[in-house]
């Protein structure tokens, strides 16, 4: 809709006067007839008087300096006050805002008190989110920022069936505001808010319709009073950024990067960097410090700057958290709070803390099960809780895809079996199975195709290189061995890998000669169990190479250093 804006007018009582009306060139304009002289006040932003016209009481004007003016049609009538001021009539348009977010599973179970009835009193009055609008222009008069348009949001809606809760708020964007650049949040509530989306539309809008993938937590106005600015999807090169956004877009790229002071908070989603001086625990024990990786003596990626206070006894190593505090993540990078409360470190060491022990119990030989068949006590008989244990609610509801059965007289936990182990009870022990697990297991990009095979049919497993410089520390360690492997897998008719041949190897060590031998199926009893130890080797290979080089090295710390870097530099991308 349309509309004028009058701004800045007030009312003054005149003496009764009188003043004609006129039609100019199919436009209205109001003529003042004052001494005999006619001025016109048709213009905008008129510094005269603008007078009332009054609806009684025309008569035509016989004034002989007016009579031609009377001749095209001018009224007179007495009026009784004039408006001082000017009229600014700028044409707006009506645009409505709509923010979509998501309730958090907190804020639905144990939101309560006097915070939370703060927050549904300020939803109610509709003073709960306040939303900004930023021109991507600057004003051509000023050299200056426009002005931005402000407006609170008011709750629209519950929680509906997806989830989700919405606010809206409607805004009359002046006519020379011109496009929208970005949007400023400021949450009022006394948590912090999960905004999905922005969607703006409106008849009035330069860009039209504009919608703004948050995806972001948004933290109280009491943690940070400083508002979250999102920016439209229209991306630019750092040199044409619009005239408007660019001191924006440094405002969030200096929140972004930080001070590299301070410890940082939960609700921070600051990517600063710092070395890996937390490794160890010092103050534990003088055994458990490590050296610091990062900087010329040890080079080594950059991790997430925590801003923690050094430890005690070494004033190089940082200190450590308590089991109950959450480690800092930047707050868009955190775990939800389902998966929080599934995964969480603390839910899985209750769980392995109790399980463990009981585990213990269950066998005779302390190295492992002393047969086959009693790994089957896991699924079929479960294991018992320990008395009077303090997680034993948590264990019953914590890994519910772990978990077939909890009974609450025994106090017993049954386990989930394999779907595998459904149809064949040593489906493990199968050469297929352990060529499903290449793919299908824990590290599926190590396989690589033989390229010097035209059918390409012939696939290689090869840690040979990677492992066989620390087969010689790791065999140090009582109780443990390792070797290098390599495995051969040929891709059958019917689209499963079979593996053809395991080599593994042990470098001369100890004054004791390289050895290596080449495994592959056989139907000799012997031979056969060999062939299974030589898989078992393989896949402990696979797993650990997945945790300790692709997940450890190239996702986390090499990737997490891009992700930081990227994100410190986010608004000139």
């Amino acid at each position: 809709m349309l509309m004028p804006q009058v701004m800045n007018l007030q009312t003054r009582p005149i003496q009764t006067t009188s003043f004609s009306r006129s039609f100019n060139n199919n436009q209205k304009s109001l003529f003042l007839l004052e001494n005999n002289k006619i001025g016109s006040l048709s213009s905008i932003s008129n510094p005269n008087p603008l007078l009332l016209v009054s609806a009684g009481n025309r008569a035509r004007v016989s004034s002989s300096s007016s009579s031609n003016h009377s001749k095209r049609g001018l009224f007179v009538a007495p009026i009784k006050a004039i408006l001082i001021g000017n009229i600014i009539n700028k044409l707006t348009s009506n645009v409505r805002l709509v923010v979509t977010v998501l309730p958090t599973l907190g804020g639905v179970l144990t939101n309560v008190g006097i915070g939370k009835g703060i927050d549904d009193a300020q939803d109610f009055f509709g003073h709960s989110l306040l939303i900004e609008l930023a021109s991507a222009e600057l004003d051509p008069k000023s050299g200056s920022e426009r002005k931005r348009i402000k407006g609170y949001a008011h709750k629209t809606s519950l929680i509906d069936i997806l989830g989700k809760v919405t606010y809206e708020v409607d805004f009359d964007i002046p006519k020379e505001f011109g496009e929208l650049g970005a949007i400023l949040v400021e949450n009022e509530h006394h948590k912090e808010m999960f905004l999905k989306d922005i969607k703006i539309d409106g008849e009035g809008l330069l860009n039209g319709p504009v919608t703004i993938n948050c995806e972001s937590w948004i933290h109280s106005k009491s943690q940070n009073p400083q508002k979250r600015v999102f920016f439209t999807n229209k991306s630019f090169l750092p040199s044409n950024t619009p005239s408007g956004l660019k001191k924006l877009r440094e405002e969030d790229l200096k929140s972004l990067r930080g001070n590299g002071e301070g410890q940082r908070k939960k609700h921070e989603r600051i990517y600063d960097y710092d070395v890996y001086n937390d490794l160890g625990s010092p103050d534990l024990m003088s055994d458990l410090k490590r050296p610091v990786l990062g900087g010329k003596e040890h080079p080594y990626p950059r991790r997430c700057r925590t801003g923690r206070h050094p430890s005690r006894s070494d004033p190089q190593t940082e200190s450590r958290l308590s089991s109950d505090v959450l480690f800092y993540i930047p707050r868009d990078e955190n775990f939800s709070e389902i998966k929080q409360m599934t995964f969480g470190a603390k839910t899985l060491f209750s769980v392995m803390h109790a399980l463990v022990p009981s585990l213990e119990g269950l066998l005779v030989d302390k190295e492992g099960f002393p047969y086959f068949t009693a790994i089957d006590t896991l699924f079929d008989e479960g294991i018992k809780i320990p008395p009077n244990h303090h997680n034993k609610s948590l264990l019953k509801s914590a890994l519910p895809r772990l978990v077939k059965a909890a009974s609450d007289v025994d106090d017993v936990l049954q386990f989930v079996p394999p779907e595998p182990m459904d149809r064949d009870k040593f489906f493990w022990l199968r050469d297929e199975e352990f060529g499903r697990q290449t793919l299908a297991g824990l590290n599926p990009h190590g396989i690589q195709l033989v390229t010097a095979i035209e059918q390409k049919k012939l696939f290689m497993l090869d840690y040979m290189d990677l492992l066989l410089p620390f087969v010689e520390k790791v065999r140090e360690l009582e109780g443990t061995t390792l070797y290098g492997s390599r495995a051969l897998f040929f891709l059958t008719e019917e689209g499963t890998l079979r593996p053809l041949a395991i080599e593994l190897t042990r470098p001369q060590m100890d004054d004791k000669p390289q050895w290596k031998q080449v495994f592959t199926p056989t139907w000799n009893a012997t031979g056969d169990w060999l062939w299974r130890l030589a898989k078992a080797h393989v896949l402990a290979h696979d797993s650990g190479v997945h945790q300790l080089v692709k997940d450890t090295l190239c996702d986390r710390t090499i990737h997490n250093s891009n992700k930081k870097a990227t994100e410190c530099n986010a608004p000139y991308i």
